[in-house]
């Protein structure tokens, strides 16, 4: 028998099909920008991504032909002039991005999911699962994280699939932390008991009763773990773990071109203040959000509040 109890915030600003969903979610998000470190979050963030996104089709050159002699000074047809070999460095930097973004949103994703069922699996259950869950993480976070990453990376090979599982199965355990911590508090809730009682499911309660109620901190280690992920993610490929030459590279642009840091510094500076603006960015608006939840949104924003009427 189907049971009466779900998750559907009335007016949340996830719901954008109705105009009543479309006119929360513009009062949800005139009000978030109404923080200035939204604004600059979300101003850094999209300046950078734009870039990356059109960066390719815009390069004057491709990003692996030679166009002078190692480490010239910019000029008018290499405004940040060339790197180590000759190749443009403009060119380079505009094409370098995707590979870091696109590892680190996958590796994020990946991380975030896991470690966020692991946490609402130890809330819900808590007892013996809770302790064999937790107790696994715990070992997992006392290796050091680089290490852990340097360690399979040598031993199995450079491989986006594996950089992305390693850092995800880095960024899991944290998450599962904090996601754990909040899922306990809910789990004791009054709407969570009524679920029990009529019958649903450990996995419907944990997907339709509990984790509506835990997305903002989980959005929150969205954030954090993203900039985790690149500054990671950065420092493999500086290593030439990620992509190896002549790939375009923002990490493997400081690797490449550190030796000739005093004939022309654009090869390393360009690189290391994107990702620097883009870390910024992405904490500004992270940062902007967890003060958003914390201090209280209008509730028609983000009610998770749990309503009666429609079938598990």
């Amino acid at each position: 028998m189907a049971g009466l109890v779900t998750m559907t915030p009335p007016d949340s600003a996830l719901e954008t099909s109705s105009g009543k969903g479309e006119g929360a979610l513009r009062r949800w998000l005139r009000a978030f920008f109404t923080d200035a470190g939204a604004r600059w979050g979300a101003g850094l963030t999209l300046a950078v991504l734009a870039l990356v996104a059109v960066g390719p089709l815009i390069a004057p050159y491709s990003s692996i032909d030679f166009i002078g002699t190692p480490f010239e000074a910019p000029s008018s047809y290499a405004p940040l002039g060339t790197d180590i070999v000759g190749r443009d460095v403009l060119s380079r930097v505009l094409s370098g991005g995707t590979a870091i973004l696109s590892l680190s949103t996958v590796a994020t994703l990946l991380g975030v999911m896991a470690g966020g069922m692991l946490g609402i699996g130890a809330g819900y259950f808590k007892g013996m699962v809770d302790d064999m869950i937790m107790r696994t993480l715990d070992v997992l976070l006392a290796f050091p994280q680089t290490i852990l990453a340097l360690l399979f990376v040598s031993v199995l090979g450079t491989s986006f699939v594996l950089i992305a599982v390693l850092v995800a199965a880095i960024h899991a355990p944290q998450v599962a932390r904090v996601i754990r911590a909040a899922a306990l508090r809910v789990a004791d809730e009054d709407f969570v008991e009524y679920a029990r009682c009529i019958g649903a499911s450990p996995l419907r309660i944990m997907l339709r009763e509990i984790a509506p109620n835990v997305i903002g901190p989980l959005l929150v280690e969205l954030g954090l773990r993203f900039t985790y992920s690149i500054a990671l993610i950065a420092g493999l490929s500086f290593l030439g773990l990620a992509q190896e030459p002549p790939a375009p590279n923002w990490g493997l642009m400081l690797n490449e071109n550190r030796i000739g840091l005093l004939e022309n510094p654009w090869p390393v500076v360009v690189p290391v203040l994107l990702i620097a603006i883009l870390t910024v960015g992405v904490n500004l608006l992270t940062d902007a959000y967890g003060r958003w939840i914390t201090h209280g949104a209008p509730r028609s924003a983000i009610d998770t509040s749990p309503s009666v009427g429609e079938p598990l």
